[in-house]
């Protein structure tokens, strides 16, 4: 800064001489090419620092908020007036210009509170039984020391051809909690369901009809079209010849 003030008192001074005009001319010229080179170069970085400012005041993101950023979820471990530093679930470093949290959109999880909730999906057949399932997801969550007892329920949100959609909702303190709640409801419900209810879980339906030909054939019904099937499928899920085959007739 100082060389270029400088450069500029000379400048002006040689201005001063008209026998010494066109060299002042020369030089204040070659400053303003150079200052207009610098100015290009230093834009990014000036517009980082003035990035890093804005964020310092109105405080989007603060140290140790979780955040979801480029698909990656993250706590702030770092804030400079240039860049951000987020320390990833798996202990990698996620290293971000200032600027982009001013430019782009990102996921703040703890902006106001740490507390969070999150959502286990079943899909299962439409012969499950709502109540039962219902008592042992309720057992869960007052088992579990990491649910904060704010929200825990369950509905039916969607529903298939051949599947319906459960949504269980639960809360904890903070986002690490609630992915170890998901996972623990979600096992635990699984497993319940597997030793309680095995014939609501998802499963493909075969209709047997009668044949003009032979009345032991199976079609399998495809779009309400019935294409000819040499397996079927017994209610213990295991697959056997129907009888034209075994006999070999």
């Amino acid at each position: 800064m100082i060389s270029l003030i400088v450069i500029l008192a000379v400048g002006a001074v040689l201005l001063s001489f008209s026998s010494l005009r066109r060299i002042g001319t020369g030089l204040l010229t070659g400053v303003g090419i150079s200052g207009i080179i610098v100015g290009f170069a230093a834009q990014r970085s000036l517009g980082n620092l003035l990035a890093g400012f804005q964020i310092a005041f109105t405080q989007p993101l603060r140290l140790d908020d979780a955040l979801v950023v480029e698909g990656e979820f993250g706590r702030v471990e770092e804030i400079t007036l240039t860049y951000v530093v987020l320390s990833l679930w798996d202990q990698r470093r996620l290293i971000l210009p200032i600027n982009y949290f001013i430019e782009k959109p990102f996921l703040n999880l703890t902006r106001t509170t740490a507390e969070i909730m999150g959502t286990v999906f079943l899909h299962l057949d439409y012969s499950a039984p709502f109540a039962e399932i219902r008592k042992e997801f309720n057992r869960l969550l007052e088992a579990s020391d990491i649910w904060d007892k704010r929200v825990g329920g369950m509905q039916v949100t969607g529903t298939t051809e051949n599947t319906v959609e459960v949504r269980l909702l639960v809360s904890a303190a903070n986002s690490g909690k609630a992915f170890d709640l998901r996972c623990y409801i979600r096992e635990n419900m699984i497993t319940f369901i597997q030793n309680n209810f095995p014939g609501c879980l998802p499963k493909t339906r075969t209709v047997v009809l009668p044949d003009d030909n032979d009345e032991y054939s199976v079609n399998k019904i495809y779009d309400n079209k019935p294409v000819k099937n040499e397996l079927i499928t017994k209610d213990d899920g295991n697959p056997t010849m129907d009888k034209k085959n075994a006999t070999g007739k």
